[in-house]
């Protein structure tokens, strides 16, 4: 209510609703994607859910080589993903806009095979999220290509980066009515892995 007040907006004007769908703290994503569905029941209007990894990634909009965002999975695991950007050259002189590439979909692996992926890419490669700081002296060490680190500005989730990502896949047709919703984690919650050690994984 208090932004729709301060921007002016009518909500019945907007054409959808982006949410990062996952991964993320599952009470977070749980209560994203509910304010989400929540408004586009009320509202009629469709779904577009960004994986929260590919919203890290367009943070560095238009950088060369591969961006691999890493979020920390703890147990030594990474959520992480693949991307890049690209343009074809229009008019003989200009660029056209950069064009987004999922090079591979978001997951949760062992960092140590994050690394080697990227080694077997052998392309420069820039890392950025959560996960940098737990995991950067093992980058040091391991990781065989070109490496940068993204500036402090541009490392974490940002809410701009989701509705930007959201209007392309919005123009794209990548669409989900609101019942259709639902989180990706990825990953089970520690609570529901404790049960299933519990319970022999029965």
């Amino acid at each position: 209510d208090e932004i729709v007040k301060m921007t002016e907006l009518d909500l019945k004007t907007i054409d959808a609703i982006a949410v990062a769908k996952g991964p993320g703290s599952f009470t977070g994503l749980r209560i994203g994607s509910a304010t989400a569905k929540g408004l586009g029941l009320a509202l009629d209007k469709p779904l577009v859910g960004i994986p929260t990894v590919e919203a890290l990634a367009y943070n560095l909009y238009d950088v060369n080589g591969l961006i691999c965002p890493i979020m920390d999975a703890r147990r030594k695991q990474v959520y992480t993903g693949l991307y890049s950007f690209s343009h074809e050259v229009k008019d003989g002189t200009h660029l056209t806009e950069a064009a987004f590439h999922v090079e591979e979909q978001q997951m949760a692996i062992a960092v140590e095979e994050l690394i080697s992926k990227l080694n077997a890419y052998k392309r420069p490669v820039v890392f950025l999220g959560d996960g940098v700081p737990v995991f950067t002296a093992y980058i040091e060490e391991n990781c065989k290509v070109p490496y940068s680190f993204a500036p402090a500005h541009v490392n974490k989730q940002r809410a701009a980066a989701v509705a930007a990502l959201g209007e392309e896949y919005y123009k794209a047709g990548k669409l989900e009515s609101a019942e259709e919703h639902k989180p990706e984690y990825l990953r089970l919650s520690q609570a529901e892995r404790e049960r299933m050690e519990q319970h022999g994984n029965s």
